[in-house]
């Protein structure tokens, strides 16, 4: 007996068009999504287009911000992927409502609205509170290092700099000398666009030159808040007034700057190596790891950001944690001496002891050591890898966020409270299904 198939019949057309909600099972992400941003106040995006008139006709921001953000939440984050997405992927084509905006498009849109992403992920958290995702009880701090989008071959140590441009206005001396030589000396010369090289090797002065100018100007801030001046005579003396061998404002040889993104520094990447990277901080809130507020610089050690980022949960939701949970990078006199809430901070790593702390200079910090003796002390630092670290985690493990896509500091800090917004949307979903 032959076998019997259900109907199918590629050719075959719909009497009636289908709904295109209808292509998603209940309770897909991309719904949620939906749903959600249809809730938020959008006001912001609207008003960049108020004054274009009617003729100007852009793409709804409603539907932008819905396909951008569920990029981010499925490890989405290029112009051009996502464009191609609109074409291919059946939640996008919802999303999109029959849309199709090129990879240009999406990439401005993101550009140009920054701050108001900025401000969305705010208004995520604060949704997150109201649907009862955010207790603010214990609030724990993590830092990660995240890529900048910029190659570590286009770096340039200070030394390297300085004997660079000597070998360029030596080379270009040579190219004007040549120039001016008469038509028959030329001849026995190998063919040469003297006038190409000369403008390209000006060129690459001029880069290195702003490059090795911007290392000396943030060299002399940090000489400063180090406490080194100049004394008349020209010598630089440091807070002790003593003599120092490095001049006032001359970077280190070793110092780098990066051609490709300036605002992005050499950090050490967790698995071995050096990247050009930013410092990227969250704060998790305990009962569903929501990240409640989101952070990024450019400088390595996490210490200086525990205090801001306790004050950024207060204004993202304007309520302090009642406990606030950090590894032994964010450890400082003042940030134990200052913190406007409780505070459990690791005094070395974790499994190791830590050095004898002296009670008499840092008393707050050996308060912290006696601190950490206690049952209780010890119990609550113990949740701390289990708030913090796993949103990192998600971030770059699930996600796939492991670059930024765009360049520039204040471009960076938007993108990753983007991402940390469609990561809180993809936890929200999940949480209330």
């Amino acid at each position: 007996m032959a076998a019997t198939y259900l109907p199918y019949d590629p050719q075959q057309l719909l009497l009636l068009p289908e709904a295109m909600q209808d292509w998603l099972p209940q309770g897909h992400l991309a719904h949620f999504i939906s749903d959600t941003v249809d809730q938020l106040d959008l006001r912001a995006f609207h008003a960049r287009y108020e004054q274009d008139g009617p003729r100007n006709q852009p793409f709804h921001p409603a539907m932008m911000v819905k396909v951008l953000l569920y990029g981010y939440a499925t490890g989405v984050f290029s112009s051009r992927k996502i464009a191609r997405k609109l074409h291919e992927d059946v939640a996008f084509r919802v999303l999109a409502a029959g849309n199709f905006p090129a990879h240009r498009t999406i990439r401005d849109f993101r550009a140009i609205h920054l701050k108001e992403f900025s401000e969305l992920f705010v208004q995520v958290v604060r949704l997150a509170r109201e649907l009862g995702l955010v207790k603010l009880g214990t609030v724990a701090i993590d830092g990660t290092k995240v890529k900048a989008n910029a190659s570590r071959h286009k770096a340039m140590s200070y030394g390297h700099m300085v004997r660079a441009e000597a070998e360029l206005k030596q080379q270009i001396d040579v190219l004007l000398r040549r120039a001016a030589q008469s038509d028959e000396a030329e001849a026995n010369e190998p063919e040469l666009d003297i006038p190409a090289e000369i403008e390209r090797r000006e060129a690459r002065l001029k880069a290195i030159g702003a490059a090795r100018e911007r290392l000396e100007q943030r060299q002399r801030e940090q000489d400063r808040q180090a406490g080194r001046s100049v004394d008349d005579e020209g010598n630089t003396r440091g807070p002790g007034g003593r003599v120092c061998k490095r001049q006032f404002g001359t970077a280190p040889e070793k110092a780098q700057e990066n051609f490709t993104d300036p605002d992005s520094r050499i950090m050490k990447r967790a698995g071995g190596g050096f990247d050009p990277c930013y410092n990227a901080q969250t704060a998790v809130d305990e009962a569903a790891h929501i990240i409640v507020a989101a952070e990024l610089d450019n400088c390595a050690p996490d210490a200086n950001w525990l205090l801001p980022m306790i004050q950024a949960v207060k204004s993202n939701l304007g309520q302090l944690p009642t406990l606030g949970l950090a590894d032994a990078g964010y450890r400082s006199e003042q940030n134990l001496k200052d913190s406007p809430i409780e505070l459990v901070v690791a005094l070395g790593r974790e499994g190791k002891q830590h050095a004898q702390v002296d009670a008499q200079q840092y008393p707050h910090t050996a308060a912290m050591a006696a601190k950490l003796q206690s049952q209780a002390a010890r119990a609550a630092y113990r949740k701390r890898k289990w708030i913090a670290e796993p949103p990192n985690g998600w971030i770059k493990a699930v996600l796939g966020f492991r670059q930024f896509s765009l360049r520039g500091m204040h471009k960076a800090q938007a993108e990753w409270k983007l991402v940390c917004a469609a990561l809180n949307l993809r936890r929200m979903a999940m949480m209330l299904a």
